[in-house]
């Protein structure tokens, strides 16, 4: 039995704490990302993955020792280190003859790869090479992704999704202006994907919308696709799965038309007219003869007294 699978009563306060961060929620918390040295990693990738972990930061854990596995051949560690470390993402860092500067991106879904896409690093620009200021840690970068691969193909399609996972950040209700200032894109042309980052400087502009420019803060990368694994149809389809509690409900009797008025219909039971209470007014009042043809007939007069 997997020492990790066993169930586990917690003895302290903080133990209940910690597992009841890791039960399974309505809304989940932030996906947490792991960056994993292999065994024959070199100085660029060793650079790359400290990049990218600075760029991740809170929400990524970086390990620094040399792991010897191979994730297409035998993914059991990773699964292992997903479940140690809460992670459902993973970049995994290599080199040798066959594949330089290696670079592994995927996703876990229940502990187990879910997708994943093997990416070659052919030129890489690192924070420290460009002399500009930095945003702060934890800062959620603005994805901007350019080129139709990204929507024709389909793995091309599965590392768009990939890519916003993995750097999209904690999901805000709101959000300031001030607070755009950094900007990751990712371009893909002529087999190639290209990630540049960028700070976004708000300038006067003399008007109450500023002036926006960008400057280039790194990392920068050139990367080339090499192997995929990914999930079939079924199980990526099992993996979007919401609760039926996030789901909003349907509006019944409620339309829009095309100037986005909100029509409602309601149901009502019958009305009976001839009991409707109308304004007492003078005008209104029967007259006798009226009241006479109701009745039918005449009724006997009152003698008056004497």
């Amino acid at each position: 039995m997997d020492p990790l699978d066993r169930v586990v009563k917690p003895k302290t306060k903080r133990a209940k704490r910690f597992l009841e961060k890791r039960e399974p929620k309505l809304n989940e918390n932030t996906k947490n990302a792991m960056l994993i040295r292999g065994g024959n990693a070199n100085l660029t990738v060793t650079a790359v993955l400290k990049d990218i972990y600075a760029v991740k930061k809170p929400f990524a854990v970086l390990y620094k020792k040399k792991n010897i596995t191979r994730p297409f051949e035998d993914q059991t560690s990773l699964e292992f280190f997903s479940k140690k470390s809460d992670c459902s993402l993973f970049l995994f860092g290599s080199h040798n003859k066959k594949r330089p500067n290696n670079l592994i991106i995927g996703r876990m879904f229940d502990y187990h790869v879910l997708d994943m896409i093997e990416l070659g690093v052919e030129k890489f620009v690192s924070l420290k090479d460009v002399k500009n200021s930095k945003c702060p840690e934890g800062t959620k970068p603005m994805l901007i992704f350019a080129g139709d691969v990204f929507d024709v193909n389909e793995e091309y399609r599965r590392l768009k999704s990939l890519l916003i996972d993995f750097f999209r950040g904690p999901t805000v209700p709101s959000i300031r202006l001030a607070g755009l200032e950094y900007v990751l894109h990712f371009t893909a042309a002529d087999g190639k994907i290209y990630m540049r980052s960028y700070k976004v400087l708000l300038k006067k502009s003399g008007c109450k919308i500023p002036r926006i420019e960008l400057e280039e803060m790194g990392p920068s990368l050139d990367l080339v696709m090499r192997r995929t694994h990914l999930a079939s149809d079924d199980l990526y389809k099992l993996s979007l799965k919401q609760p039926k509690a996030l789901k909003p409900k349907k509006k019944k009797n409620i339309s829009h038309d095309v100037f986005g008025t909100t029509y409602g219909r309601i149901h009502m039971q019958k009305q009976d007219l001839s009991k409707l209470q109308t304004r007492k007014m003078k005008g209104l009042k029967k007259r006798p003869a009226e009241k006479l043809a109701e009745d039918g007939g005449a009724t006997p007069k009152k003698s008056k007294s004497a």
